[in-house]
């Protein structure tokens, strides 16, 4: 029989990954097998930098967390595999898909954004739409524009209007 202290830690880190998976817009699992500690030291700055964390667990253990959130990603849990976990969510998916185009190692598998599963097409996909910042700037000068074309509009008017 397994040591009860070890059971304990075991059921700790379900936990954990099940609570950082409810308390998370987007979850990333993804391949890094073939990366240094440097590069994945500087993919942890750079997720922790957009409001996210990498972690990495046991595949079992973090099937037991997914199938208690009733989430089915399975067939993506085998051989290593690494987890990143961001509050927004675009902005992770973003971080690793820049990071993969740099470092072919990177392989991102399978996502769970917004309560969806979504496998790496869907991924891939979302890491094309702009970040907040840029959704802000669009939406600003979405309602701005009218207010500018009518302006010029009238100045130009009122330039015939005077030239006359």
């Amino acid at each position: 029989m397994a040591n009860e202290k070890i059971l304990n830690l075991k059921k700790e880190t379900v936990n954990e990954i099940a609570n950082k998976t409810k308390d998370s817009a987007t979850v990333v699992l993804f391949e890094y097998h073939g990366l240094s500690v440097a590069q994945l030291t500087d993919l942890r700055k750079k997720l922790r930098d957009n409001d996210a964390e990498l972690k990495v667990y046991k595949n079992t253990l973090a099937k037991l967390a997914f199938e208690s959130l009733d989430i089915n990603v399975d067939e993506h849990l085998n051989g290593p595999k690494a987890f990143a976990f961001g509050k927004d969510a675009i902005a992770p998916i973003k971080v690793l898909s820049d990071f993969a185009k740099k470092n072919k190692a990177l392989v991102m598998k399978v996502g769970y954004v917004d309560g969806s599963v979504v496998d790496a097409n869907g991924l891939q996909h979302l890491a094309t739409i702009p970040g907040r910042d840029g959704l802000y700037t669009m939406l600003a000068y979405g309602m701005i524009a009218p207010f500018k074309n009518l302006a010029i509009a009238l100045d130009l008017y009122s330039k015939e209007i005077g030239g006359k």
